[in-house]
């Protein structure tokens, strides 16, 4: 049980780091990528979010094997 915090706890932490990059390294492309969001449609931001769900786990799926 322990071992699985601390890789829920490792894949959260590193997912802090790679969504901060673009803010630190770029905060003004960040905040025309975030206005653009907002103004996108909710099926939009949904295939998005399904595609970038599916992404996440095939890389696991080949990562863990």
């Amino acid at each position: 049980m322990q071992e699985l915090l601390q890789s829920l706890l490792i894949g959260a932490s590193l997912l802090m780091i790679f969504e901060g990059i673009l803010p630190f390294i770029s905060p003004k492309l960040w905040r025309q990528l975030m206005h653009k969001a907002i103004q996108s449609s909710d099926a939009n931001l949904r295939i998005l979010g399904i595609a970038s769900m599916l992404l996440g786990l095939c890389l696991l799926y080949f990562v863990r094997d």
